[in-house]
């Protein structure tokens, strides 16, 4: 029998994951009001629907947490395993009111658009998002407001649920491959991420609305940036608005790629930590050479400068955050130019973030592992430790970091043949396994910025689904809930 903290865990703590997911459901039909308060305004009948399904989530909830489990630590196990049962039972009950409205009549493409919604990826399934109630709209962008910074981290933060074992399930849940803690008290730091994250909303949102995009609409798309998710209000998505409200949503989709302890040390005037961070050095520099190369590489595309810099500038955030909105269709750029957005849509945002991709972390830390691995083959006797931010990247680290990279890979290749059966084309098939496993949205041809998902079959949509939930979790949980061994007792 194998010790795990104060006591002798045999079997996974059911119990207290059942608990757990009941507060999640309870949670959920706190948040299907939004849509139901959306209705109200805009007198829309579709709005019982999401109240129906917000009694669901509601009744459900409160019979799962009737009693509390006398045992409620949250071993790594169960941690990883009920966060990837939160977002599917969570995609799950949220794509009710789509099919029951008529918005979405197949509930395998509402479950499609909900889990994209939550994941913040964006790939949508519907070919005129603008037939839509108000109250559906609403909810689409509030998924990615939602699944952005993470329901157990809204949870953590509002709930004194779990006493001291809340960081399982903020590591499991959260993106990147060091979860670390601003103060002692993980409900704090919750605390402290939803509270930058509301200031940032609430910014974004009044700068829309004062530049003249109407209050619906800036509400939505706010959701979409903070979020970095992607899911408009139009079906050319920006392309019809203003340049100023482009550049603020540039500004916005960028600045939430950035890991939010930045933020933390700027509010904690720990401006020399702030600037030192590797991370977001190394990721403005992705961001701004590849607008140059971009901007070079479209000469002659735009009227004038401006215009070009501001499309490089706007399709290089939307895709290294992983947001998806669009200001013009890249998929007709030149080939060095949708080259480089592919590239951007693995490499993805900054750890701590809102954004999808492998993060710029795990590839700073790969790029140093290789060259401590060739300076071992010159200097065998050299002994170095890979630094990140000024200090010793821990071995666990760099192996995690490695085996991330390895498993992404095989499940990229893996998806590619199995959605191939649909007999798409190679870039089709290929961007929309990098669309939606690195959470971003739109790829290129048949899924390009003007483009859906509504073409592929019902398989093939159940496998993106499967890799939009891997991405958001970093892979490991949605894993570990479909392993057997994740199920049994301890030997």
């Amino acid at each position: 029998m194998r010790e795990y903290g104060p006591g002798l865990e045999v079997f996974m703590n059911y119990k207290m994951v059942v608990y757990i997911l009941g507060w999640i459901l309870k949670i959920e039909s706190v948040l299907l009001l939004v849509p139901c308060l959306t209705a109200l305004i805009y007198r829309e009948s579709a709005g019982w629907f999401f109240l129906l399904a917000a009694g669901l989530a509601l009744v459900l909830g409160f019979a799962m947490t009737i009693r509390k489990p006398k045992n409620t630590r949250v071993y790594a196990r169960e941690g990883f395993v009920v966060v990837a049962l939160a977002w599917l039972v969570m995609s799950l009950v949220g794509a009710i009111p789509f099919t029951l409205c008529g918005d979405i009549p197949s509930y395998l493409d509402a479950v499609f658009e909900t889990v994209s919604g939550f994941t913040t990826t964006g790939s949508s399934v519907l070919p005129a998002v603008e037939n839509l109630n108000h109250c559906s709209l609403i909810w689409r962008s509030f998924t990615h407001w939602v699944g952005g910074m993470g329901i157990f981290v809204f949870m953590l933060a509002v709930v004194p649920l779990l006493g001291g074992s809340t960081f399982n399930l903020l590591k499991a849940e959260s993106p990147g491959p060091v979860v670390g803690k601003f103060v002692p008290r993980i409900r704090d730091t919750a605390a402290i991420l939803y509270g930058i994250y509301i200031a940032i909303t609430v910014v974004e949102c009044a700068l829309l609305t004062i530049f003249g995009m109407p209050f619906f609409e800036a509400a939505c798309h706010t959701f979409g940036t903070v979020g970095t998710g992607g899911f408009g209000v139009k079906n050319d998505s920006y392309m019809s608005y203003s340049p100023a409200l482009q550049n603020i949503t540039t500004f916005f989709m960028i600045a939430c790629g950035i890991n939010f302890q930045f933020y933390f040390y700027i509010l904690a005037k720990k401006f020399k930590q702030a600037v030192k961070m590797t991370e977001v050095r190394a990721y403005i520099c992705i961001i701004v050479a590849a607008i140059a190369v971009i901007t070079i590489n479209l000469r002659g595309y735009y009227g004038t400068f401006e215009e070009t810099l501001r499309h490089a500038a706007f399709q290089v955030g939307t895709i290294i955050t992983t947001t998806g909105y669009a200001t013009t269709d890249f998929d007709l750029w030149p080939t060095l130019s949708k080259n480089i957005l592919v590239t951007l849509m693995i490499i993805g945002a900054c750890a701590g973030s809102t954004g999808g991709g492998m993060k710029i972390q795990r590839l700073v830390i790969s790029i140093k592992t290789i060259k401590k691995e060739l300076d071992n083959i010159i200097h065998p006797r050299y002994v170095k430790k890979i630094q990140f931010d000024g200090q010793s990247v821990a071995h666990e680290t760099v192996r995690s970091t490695n085996v991330f990279v390895a498993i992404y890979f095989m499940i990229f290749m893996g998806t590619v043949l199995l959605i191939s059966v649909d007999g798409q084309d190679f870039t089709t098939t290929f961007t929309a396994v990098a669309a939606t496993l690195n959470n971003i949205g739109p790829g290129l041809a048949a899924v390009g910025p003007t483009c859906n998902f509504a073409f592929f079959s019902p398989f093939s949509k159940c496998v993106l689904i499967f890799n939009m939930l891997a991405g958001r979790l970093e892979l490991f949980p949605v894993l570990l809930l479909m392993s057997p061994a994740s199920w049994k007792k301890y030997n």
